[in-house]
């Protein structure tokens, strides 16, 4: 196949491929760097003996994923003990299917916090398979163990997923309360402001740059901005609350929001051209 003819197919599936990523990293940078690379080792491969060019894809992105996953924990990521089929464990874990979709179908903002602390190889196993429904022998070739330490992978992820967030509905006026008050405290140079909305832990991501961590270091580069806060408007970002930036109404660039009740955990800075059409955006009245 000619490489416009690949490009062509490339991208009918960048839609699925950014949306594994994403849910695999919680970064819509980190997610575009991962599909680019795919497309960087499609374009020079030799795909004439690939059946399924989804599944091949989809294999590429997740071992990107699970690459820049151990890469941001370096240091604060123990070696994970080989696994072993747990047939009891296993029994107890299936469950009911109803409920398992209900969670996997749940996965979105408010879980990625919870995502953020399993191990790269949990994480990619519960990804694939209770969201995309990758199966187990896949997703052990991409993890380098047996199918059955794949699904006690993706088993011990679960469990921790269901026990620290139980599966609920976004409260979007919640969340918009939030914002406004992060807004109006952004507006005024209100330091105590800021501080009384985000979480201790709270973690900033913007693009390429060093990631800001915790709730003073995060308010005082927030505070930085200020001055442009008056561009900033109220915005359904990816399907949670968060802000638009709308100088003389174009838009430049948006602030993504993960919350835990009345605090924010998590902002990232979406404000490459090429990431904000990738971006799920709405208005939000006043």
């Amino acid at each position: 196949m000619d490489e416009d003819g690949l490009a062509v197919r490339f991208e009918e599936q960048r839609p699925h491929l950014r949306a594994v990523a994403y849910r695999m990293l919680g970064s819509h940078a980190e997610a575009d760097d991962a599909v680019q690379n795919a497309w960087l080792r499609l374009s020079g491969a030799d795909t004439a003996g690939v059946a399924n060019l989804a599944g091949w894809l989809t294999t590429v992105v997740a071992r990107e994923c699970l690459n820049m996953l151990r890469a941001r924990r370096n240091r604060r990521e123990e070696p994970l003990p080989d696994v072993t089929a747990e047939p009891a464990a296993e029994a107890h874990d299936a469950g009911d299917p109803e409920a398992e979709a209900l969670l996997a179908d749940s996965i979105g903002p408010a879980l990625m916090v919870v995502l953020d602390g399993l191990a790269p190889a949990e994480r990619l196993a519960f990804v694939l398979h209770d969201v995309f429904a990758v199966p187990f022998g896949e997703i052990a070739d991409i993890v380098g163990r047996s199918p059955a330490a794949a699904r006690q992978l993706a088993s011990r992820a679960r469990r921790r997923v269901v026990g620290a967030t139980p599966p609920r509905q976004v409260d979007i006026a919640r969340q918009r309360r939030v914002v406004d008050a992060f807004l109006a405290a952004l507006r005024h140079g209100d330091f105590d402001g800021l501080l009384a909305v985000l979480d201790p832990d709270v973690l900033l991501r913007d693009g390429d740059a060093e990631p800001v961590r915790g709730a003073r270091a995060v308010g005082a580069h927030a505070l930085t901005f200020s001055r442009a806060a008056r561009f900033v408007r109220p915005a359904l970002v990816d399907g949670a609350v968060g802000l638009a930036i709308v100088p003389q109404g174009r838009l430049i660039g948006a602030l993504a929001f993960t919350f835990d009740h009345d605090k924010i955990t998590a902002i990232e800075m979406i404000d490459d051209p090429g990431r904000l059409r990738h971006v799920d955006l709405a208005a939000l009245r006043p």
